[in-house]
């Protein structure tokens, strides 16, 4: 009987300290592994525990576009599944979040009736909870790329912190070499500047990716965004500007609807 092939696609978290058992067992007992990953010491720790993995950072070569390397890495991954095998492709965070190859590589599978399962990983936007004492069950959370929330004008709420990821690459020629133009910064400050005053304070924040290391926490005005050093892990967070204020119309509607309940 031929083996059913299947695909795991599992989240390594920042440094191995982060990777769950769940996705360790998933690398061990894969009979193909494919990494993603951020650090050189991840991908070696990956190594020591499945001698059958391979690098998607490979499949940058040769290709004109991202993503054009991404379908070809979710190629990859697809191929040895149609032959039955069990494919653990494993990326840096959380698999699920800015990863376009396992996206692409789970529509594809759904397509084609093969077996694909996401595990979740430890996440940059894990660790800032954690490192900056972020708590959205209590004053909730706006999160968008940079990019996107500067060309598509996002309307955000003043009274809830908001995080902007990769605002280096906020300026799409910047994609190519990750060094921010200071012309964008400068741009993305202002849009900042619509919603929150100059002497708000922000927070530019770079989780650990080695568990020896701190995180990166630098706390600045934002009239002061455009001096800031940026790198392509630097995350922009900026706390809520005042408080939200109780609507008098919504506790007016659940007191007649209660009411209405209580008859």
């Amino acid at each position: 009987m031929t083996q059913e092939g299947c695909l795991i696609i599992a989240g390594l978290g920042l440094h191995p300290g982060q990777c769950t058992l769940e996705a360790r067992a998933a690398l061990i007992a894969a009979d193909i592994v494919f990494v993603q990953a951020g650090e050189a010491d991840m991908l070696a720790w990956v190594r020591e525990l499945n001698g059958r993995t391979l690098s998607l950072q490979d499949f940058y070569a040769g290709r004109a576009t991202r993503l054009d390397a991404y379908a070809a890495m979710a190629e990859a991954m697809l191929a040895p599944v149609r032959r039955g095998l069990r494919v653990c492709a494993a990326f840096y965070g959380h698999p699920g979040v800015f990863v376009s190859p396992s996206h692409i590589a789970c529509g594809r599978a759904a397509e084609e009736g093969l077996l694909v399962v996401m595990l979740p990983g430890v996440s940059a936007e894990d660790c800032l909870f954690a490192d900056l004492g972020v708590d959205p069950g209590q004053s909730g959370l706006q999160s968008y790329e940079a990019r996107d929330f500067f060309v598509h004008a996002r309307q955000i709420d003043a009274t809830a912190p908001l995080v902007l990821w990769q605002p280096i690459v906020v300026d799409e020629a910047a994609l190519s070499g990750f060094n921010s133009r200071l012309g964008a910064i400068r741009a993305l400050a202002a849009a900042l500047m619509e919603i929150y005053p100059p002497s708000h304070e922000i927070i530019l924040y770079e989780a650990a990716v080695r568990m020896d290391e701190s995180a990166r926490i630098e706390k600045l005005t934002l009239a002061n965004l455009e001096r800031a050093q940026f790198a392509q892990e630097t995350t922009l967070y900026v706390p809520a500007l005042r408080g939200p204020a109780l609507s008098t119309s919504r506790a007016r509607l659940m007191k007649r609807l209660l009411a209405e309940d209580n008859c």
